[in-house]
């Protein structure tokens, strides 16, 4: 009942799952990573426990393939799940169980991986993979969405839209940028429109937080609110022309 791409940004190292569906709160259990670890989507009649423990097992440096086998082989309702797992070395593993709801599949290219089910046929699949790989000089969230809005124009979930969220990681365990649009008539218009508005402070202002190697981060309000009245001029400057 979803479809998702995991990918990891060849720039910045980054890890993001984008993903929609036909149901409610797509972003609360779907998709999941963390920095310099590695991220993967849980999804089709979804298992809820694979989020939290395949990140474990990355953490731990289990290959992606083998997180996947042992999370499967643990289910006995792993036919009904659908899963796709990236690790911090870019290995990528997928699995599609056989009573996943046609139309059902996956595909893995370099640095990324697409998987969905319950979709209006295989295009979807192929649109979002070839409009990832066709825009590479595009914002890393920017071409997550675009590439699932393609696989939404191509027919997407063939039960109609819901819900869709964007995860984005860089370093950290917390998310860079964490974006849920949890029931709306046209949720991925709607999770590019958040994607702008973080433009507007928060993007700023998350280079700010504190982080693994500097525990405390800027507090200085001073500091901080310059800071994002240039980079704000700065993007309106750049829009303007």
């Amino acid at each position: 009942m979803t479809w998702s791409i995991v990918a990891r940004d060849p720039a910045t190292g980054a890890f993001g799952v984008a993903v929609a569906t036909r149901f409610f709160a797509v972003g609360a259990l779907c998709p999941h990573a963390d920095g310099g670890v590695g991220a993967l989507s849980s999804q089709a009649l979804m298992n809820p426990t694979y989020g939290p423990r395949g990140l474990r097992l990355l953490r731990e440096g289990v290959p992606a393939a083998t997180v996947v086998d042992v999370l499967i082989g643990s289910d006995p309702g792993s036919q009904s799940r659908q899963l796709h797992v990236q690790d911090a070395q870019g290995r990528i593993a997928a699995h599609t169980g056989s009573a996943c709801i046609d139309w059902c599949g996956h595909t893995i290219r370099p640095g990324f991986s697409v998987a969905g089910n319950m979709l209006a046929g295989p295009q979807v699949i192929d649109e979002t993979v070839r409009v990832y790989e066709a825009h590479l000089a595009l914002p890393f969230p920017v071409r997550l969405i675009r590439a699932l809005q393609a696989g939404e124009a191509a027919g997407g979930d063939k039960r109609g839209k819901q819900s869709a969220a964007l995860r984005i990681h860089t370093t950290e365990e917390y998310p860079l940028l964490d974006l849920r649009v949890d029931d709306h008539p046209d949720p991925l218009s709607e999770l590019d429109r958040l994607e702008r508005v973080s433009h507007e402070r928060f993007v700023h202002f998350a280079k700010f937080f504190a982080t693994r190697d500097q525990p405390g981060g800027t507090w200085d309000r001073a500091t901080i609110d310059a800071a994002i009245a240039r980079a704000t001029a700065a993007d309106a400057g750049s829009a303007a022309r």
